[in-house]
């Protein structure tokens, strides 16, 4: 089951990227709203993603 889950997200996001490459090429309409909710989807998951870090990089700064 969770390979599934998996393999349809992968689709998903496969297709959005065909999608965004598309619409910067000039596709049709429904191509460019497709390619902006993936663009919105993604700068929504990468803003999550940071959580409390704010946007400074991806630690506390020390080298080691």
């Amino acid at each position: 089951m969770a390979l599934l889950v998996l393999t349809g997200v992968l689709v998903l996001v496969v297709g959005g990227c065909v999608c965004v490459v598309w619409a910067a090429r000039g596709g049709p309409r429904w191509v460019r709203v497709a390619a902006a909710v993936t663009v919105g989807l993604g700068r929504l998951v990468s803003a999550s993603g940071r959580g409390g870090r704010g946007s400074g990089g991806s630690g506390d700064g020390s080298d080691g």
